[in-house]
């Protein structure tokens, strides 16, 4: 087994952040929520902007996906995150039905890219091997492009040091 639980149990800590995708007709913005216990992005959106909503799209897929109790998401603390829809959304019952607490936001100091380095390797592994190595005329090629990494390859195929080079998706059905 390996050891690499998070703090507060299987699935309890999610790391989350913002990246963009250049495309001929201007940036595609992608938030991600990763379960930081497998590695899997649990939830992700994109748009042509980075108004609240990106996130509070990415956390409401996350909630959908997970069904963990004192879930802590942890982000940066830029500009959407801090936003008072962010945390009304954390702590509302309604982002997850099951789950009295809601979802308890997390945010790392100011100028500390340390304690968020799990999103920005998973944002250095989609530069790296997709983003560098391709031209995208629109927004919806890209979109589609990064959806095929994200669920067609990251999650069910991607071999990672940290989970004894299982998947996102093996760690999880192995635990």
């Amino acid at each position: 087994m390996p050891d690499h639980e998070a703090p507060t149990g299987r699935r309890g800590l999610w790391v989350a952040d913002i990246t963009y995708v250049p495309t001929n007709a201007g940036f595609l913005y992608l938030a991600v929520v990763l379960d930081a216990f497998s590695r899997r992005v649990v939830g992700w959106a994109m748009a042509g902007h980075l108004r609240t909503e990106l996130v509070l799209d990415a956390l409401d897929m996350a909630a959908q996906e997970r069904n963990s109790d004192e879930t802590i998401h942890h982000s940066d603390q830029g500009t959407p995150c801090t936003a008072i829809d962010f945390g009304e959304r954390c702590r509302a019952e309604s982002v997850r039905p099951s789950m009295d607490a809601g979802v308890r936001p997390s945010m790392g100091s100011v100028g500390d890219c340390y304690d968020n380095a799990m999103c920005e390797s998973f944002f250095a592994t989609l530069e790296c091997e997709l983003i560098e190595r391709e031209t995208y005329a629109t927004r919806p090629e890209a979109r589609l492009s990064v959806f095929t990494f994200i669920e067609g390859w990251y999650n069910p195929d991607r071999l990672h040091s940290a989970l004894d080079y299982q998947s996102p998706v093996a760690c999880e059905e192995e635990h």
